[in-house]
């Protein structure tokens, strides 16, 4: 049986933040695409049985019972949201001050929102996910994109909040990539956004996580859906 060794240690700093989650795309994801784009190296630990994941809730690492899971500065967090929200304060990637971050955090949400549609399908019977797949392309196109779209004309920057890079670009990348996933030709009709990622895509730190071979996690698969509902009984 294999264990997953997350062992906080107060007041000291770790060389690495230390992620644990399933191997495969969902909440986890978007912390990979933000430490990457920071230039910060990590390491894993994949939660594959239930006895792994009972091991974590015993020690008490599990807060609300849930993955995912990163330690970093002698912390160990759970929930989505707060170690994005941690990680983009650290790295500098959540604006120069509180107007800038709400934005930030504004565009990210809606994102991420967009994102967990695409995950949460892995789990539906196949003509159910085929149908929440195609709606999530049409919401894309219809809901999301534009306002991107309308964003960047208005704001007539590279970036989506002031004048530097940021959490919101990067999750908004992520979020292409993966509606793109599901219909190459998504962009067709938003330009500004089709320039946004060539941008995005090519700055140095992102281009070297989309290689084959980094830490970028697959689309969710039957063997995904399987470990998961297995490890949390669901």
């Amino acid at each position: 049986m294999t264990s997953v060794a997350i062992k906080p240690k107060p007041g000291v700093i770790a060389a690495k933040p230390k992620l644990c989650y399933f191997r495969g795309r969902c909440r986890m994801e978007s912390i990979h695409w933000l430490l990457a784009a920071a230039g910060v190296e990590f390491e894993e630990e994949f939660l594959e049985t239930r006895e792994q994941y009972e091991k974590l809730q015993k020690d008490g690492h599990l807060l609300f019972g849930q993955v995912p899971l990163v330690e970093i500065d002698g912390m160990v967090l759970t929930q989505t949201r707060a170690i994005l929200s941690y990680l983009a304060a650290k790295y500098n990637l959540r604006g120069k001050d509180l107007k800038e971050a709400v934005r930030i955090d504004m565009y990210a949400d809606g994102t991420l929102d967009l994102m967990m549609m695409i995950a949460q399908a892995a789990f539906k019977p196949p003509e159910e996910k085929e149908e929440d797949l195609a709606l999530v392309v049409q919401k894309a196109k219809t809901r999301y994109f534009p306002v991107f779209e309308k964003i960047l004309k208005d704001h007539g920057e590279d970036f989506l909040v002031g004048n530097t890079f940021s959490w919101a670009d990067i999750q908004l990348l992520e979020a292409i990539l993966m509606v793109e996933e599901l219909n190459a030709s998504v962009l067709s009709d938003f330009p500004l956004l089709k320039a946004f990622k060539t941008r995005i895509s090519n700055m140095s730190t992102i281009k070297k996580f989309l290689q084959p071979g980094r830490q970028r996690q697959p689309p969710p698969d039957g063997r995904y859906v399987e470990v998961v509902r297995n490890v949390l009984q669901l």
